[in-house]
């Protein structure tokens, strides 16, 4: 049984501190087996959600762009990843985009009352959100979580199969490769939702 990991990479800055952090986890996942796609969604043609609300009745966005493709790798992973530096308190913008053109979805269910995944794999996805952060604080991540969930919950991946890793006081490029726990936090991490998802799949 192979896991199918889609993830996302999307601080604007290639190869930061979020992005290693993805990579070890991604490593670890391939390490046990599972089929992992990376999109760094900052060279990706992801145009920001026009709030036309048309989706509601198409069932699909107006815009045709790398989402399209997007729409369909969401729907068939098993595991979705999304990782982004914390900018502002918040979620990178090349995120937020993302998580803003999950709107099709929010219609899908909401409106439309139609399906996400089938009813059979509800139950059956794990989302991760990854983070890194520069400042020192308890709470620099705490603004970014709402639009997180709201995205893995549009998706069908209830609160109940997300997992986080957020590691703060890493600002320079590079930084996270000297935090004491991050990478094997990371491993841990990945290994842990593969040997979830064997087991979820396999019942």
């Amino acid at each position: 049984m192979t896991i199918d990991v889609l993830a996302f990479a999307t601080s604007p800055r290639r190869h930061g501190n979020s992005e290693i952090l993805l990579d070890w986890v991604l490593a670890a996942m391939e390490e046990q087996g599972a089929a992992v796609e990376k999109i760094v969604v900052a060279e990706a043609d992801i145009r920001p959600c026009r709030g036309c609300n048309v989706c509601e009745t198409l069932n699909r966005c107006v815009q045709h762009d790398y989402m399209d493709y997007v729409h369909d790798r969401i729907i068939a992973a098993d595991c979705i990843i999304l990782a982004s530096p914390i900018y502002c308190m918040g979620l990178a913008a090349q995120a937020k985009a993302l998580v803003d053109r999950a709107q099709v979805f929010r219609s899908r269910k909401y409106v439309l009352r139609l399906p996400v995944v089938p009813p059979e794999r509800k139950g059956q996805r794990v989302g991760i959100f990854l983070s890194t952060a520069g400042q020192d604080w308890d709470n620099v991540f705490d603004a970014a979580i709402p639009a997180v969930k709201c995205f893995f919950h549009v998706v069908d991946i209830r609160n109940a199969d997300l997992r986080y890793l957020m590691v703060n006081n890493v600002d320079e490029r590079g930084a996270i490769e000297r935090h004491p726990t991050a990478k094997a936090d990371a491993e841990a991490l990945g290994r842990e939702v593969i040997g979830h998802l064997r087991e979820v799949l396999a019942a």
